[in-house]
């Protein structure tokens, strides 16, 4: 609200009528007084007696001239409060923590505006209001609203939501205020308006107050009012749509030209705070960053940015840390900023009601003020419509640049003025000197981040290092068709000199190779490596001619180096029915008979009983199990002859080479050994064949 100078005009205009005249209570009237607001408005004084009377009221002035007042005193005249209790006017009955009257505005911007008029003008009786409007956390509002409020100013939105939680109670509302009809009418706020209405006792005051007043705002009045009294009021010398106080300058500008054309007309001689309006946000964000860069203390209000900013913006420019607001239509309405010079409409309004309410941020409460409007090549069709409504002769602007003499002669600007402000005149401290609110956003709109690196709520970004650290190995993928575990292994060398003396290169391979995974098939199986390693010899192998696998042999002891356990030997009267079998059954493997180390007849009759390679179990001969069981110490070196006889290969399609250890026996027993030796393809060593002879 104005202050004290302002008041002092007022009392040019109206010097025998005062707020305390027109039967207000004292306590307000004293708060009214303390901020040097003592005369009021013709708004004001024509609407005071109908609405202290409890009539329902339509009030329609122009903008900036103290509508605000006009619902605010009634409003808070149909309050009861302590102060009420203990001046004998009201019964201690009366009190409750339920609201008594509510107002419905459009803007968070105007729920702020209205909610700092009400409390300055109840602040001697104390008068408990609350601004409910989204953006903010719900905690705080519903924390305050239990602990009791008089007076609750909200947006439609917010004020639903509460009420459809039963956390906002209607049902004591004796007073109701719908503030900027037509701008909540054109906002599609109407719908959630009537749901609001339907919630609230039959039986109240209402009070409608708008610049304009539409069809619609008309037709909700009827339905929703009491016989209301319209009251349009204005000053006797204040004719026409606009305020007599406000200059207007129309110029046809390029949108190239425009923020060097800004910049020059914010350099004028007596400029003060200036708001920029624009249409669009981009474009607000647009502009706000170029006169940043350009030396001018600049701050920007659009939907994009989160509530914290955007309050962050209007307390500097409020604080005069910010003398440049750059703004959508969202702040046209309900800024009442003390000290607002310059108005520029950097784009052409959408109609003449726009253009009213954002020229009418400056020339309030009779200060002076200058509006200037920049008109596209484009928008010309647009200005005329709005020219013709408003009965104004700027049908056709003239075209201006940033160079135009005339520009610099109408608006005061110094001559030899550039786009760029000294920086001996950058002594504002700029919007970072104002501190961002943590409002606890629930979920701002719109998509980039803020100002400096903030996000639409004002809160910083957490930076990369400032998230907690894994707690979770991840897990590692690989490729294995093609890889070491699908194809074949290499043979290599023993780990260690002792296994590197007992086995062969092959056997070492099959040995050390891992177990493939589950859940792969593949025709080489672990119990394979297995049973080669079991059957480790005790000597160096010789190498051998590549031949085709014969059949591995059932382990005895385990090899020295043996990554699995190894299958014990099996005791006397073991049945080939007790012979371990192959892990997979759709591998083919064969299992070779031990044979007795016995003599050479012997040797052969058991080397012939041996099974063929691709039978699935080996047969076993009792008298071979009876002369293990016999000579332990002689069955192992014939077994290890015999696996290097037969090794197992480890795939089907890799040729191997084997290796035959000679048997601890006489040169004519090895020789018969060797020729009954089932289904030799193998080409033997000469050394062999030289040791038998």
């Amino acid at each position: 609200m104005p202050h004290s100078a302002a008041s002092h005009r007022r009392g040019n205009i109206l010097t025998t009528t005062t707020f305390r005249s027109l039967g207000i209570l004292p306590e307000t009237a004293e708060a009214l007084e303390a901020v040097g607001i003592i005369t009021p408005f013709p708004i004001q004084e024509m609407t005071l007696p109908v609405a202290l009377a409890g009539n329902d009221v339509i009030g329609q002035a122009k903008t900036g001239t103290g509508k605000t007042l006009g619902f605010g005193l009634p409003l808070l005249e149909r309050v009861v409060v302590a102060a009420d209790v203990d001046a004998g006017r009201a019964s201690a009955d009366q009190l409750t923590d339920a609201p008594q009257a509510l107002v419905v505005v459009p803007t968070r911007e105007l729920c702020q505006q209205v909610t700092n008029d009400l409390l300055t003008a109840g602040k001697v009786r104390n008068v408990r209001v609350a601004a409910i409007y989204g953006g903010r956390a719900y905690e705080p509002q519903v924390e305050q609203l239990k602990k009791g409020v008089d007076v609750v100013v909200g947006t439609p939105g917010r004020l639903l939501d509460l009420a459809g939680q039963k956390k906002l109670n209607l049902k004591r509302v004796r007073a109701l205020v719908l503030d900027e009809a037509d701008e909540m009418l054109d906002l599609g706020f109407l719908p959630d308006v009537e749901k609001i209405m339907a919630m609230l006792p039959v039986k109240r005051q209402t009070m409608l107050f708008s610049a304009t007043m539409p069809g619609a705002v008309i037709g909700l009045a009827r339905r929703y009012m009491s016989q209301p009294t319209h009251i349009s009021a204005s000053s006797p010398d204040d004719l026409g749509a606009t305020v007599a106080n406000t200059t207007q300058h129309i110029f046809r500008a390029h949108s190239m030209d425009k923020p060097e054309l800004v910049s020059r007309i914010l350099q004028a001689d007596g400029r003060g705070l200036a708001m920029i309006f624009c249409r669009t946000k981009r474009t607000a964000a647009d502009v706000a960053e170029q006169l940043e860069k350009r030396g001018f203390a600049s701050g920007a209000v659009h939907g994009d940015l989160g509530q914290g900013a955007r309050e962050q913006a209007l307390r500097a420019f409020r604080n005069g840390k910010v003398d440049v607001l750059v703004c959508t239509d969202v702040a046209a309405r309900g800024i009442d900023v003390e000290g607002v010079t310059h108005v520029i409409n950097y784009q052409t309004p959408e109609d003449e009601k726009t253009y009213l309410h954002r020229i009418g941020r400056t020339g309030r409460a009779g200060a002076y003020g200058t509006a200037i409007t920049l008109v596209d090549w484009d928008d010309i069709p647009r200005w005329q419509l709005i020219n013709k409504a408003l009965d104004l002769p700027f049908n056709d602007p003239e075209e201006t640049y940033s160079t135009s003499p005339h520009l610099y002669e109408l608006l005061g600007i110094p001559a030899g003025t550039k786009g760029v402000l000294p920086r001996a005149e950058r002594t504002r401290a700029g919007l970072d000197a104002e501190a961002v609110e943590d409002l606890g956003e629930t979920g701002g709109r719109g998509g980039g981040a803020a100002r400096g690196g903030r996000r639409p709520g004002g809160h910083q970004a957490a930076p990369v290092e400032d998230r907690p650290a894994r707690t979770r190995t991840p897990r590692q993928r690989r490729r294995t068709r093609g890889g070491e575990a699908a194809g074949p292994v290499t043979p290599v060398a023993g780990t260690s000199a002792e296994a590197a003396a007992a086995v062969s290169a092959p056997e070492t391979a099959d040995a050390v190779r891992p177990a493939p995974r589950r859940r792969r098939r593949t025709r080489s199986g672990p119990a394979q490596g297995e049973a080669a390693v079991a059957a480790q010899p005790a000597v160096a192998a010789e190498p051998a001619a590549p031949a085709e696998p014969a059949a591995p042999v059932e382990a005895v002891t385990p090899a020295p180096v043996t990554p699995a356990p190894v299958t014990p030997v099996p005791p006397t009267g073991v049945t080939e029915a007790e012979a371990p079998r192959a892990p997979r059954r759709r591998t083919r493997k064969a299992t070779a008979e031990v044979p007795a180390p016995a003599t050479a007849p012997d040797a052969e009759e058991t080397a012939k009983a041996a099974p063929r390679r691709r039978t699935r179990k080996a047969v076993a001969e009792p008298v071979a199990a009876e002369a293990v069981a016999a000579e332990p110490v002689a069955a192992v070196a014939t077994v290890g002859s015999a696996a290097e006889e037969a090794p197992k290969a480890p795939r089907r399609r890799t040729r191997k080479a084997t290796a035959e250890v000679p048997p601890p026996a006489t040169a004519p027993d090895a020789e018969e050994t060797a020729k009954a030796a089932p289904r030799r393809r193998t080409r033997k060593a000469a050394a062999v064949e030289a040791d038998a002879g």
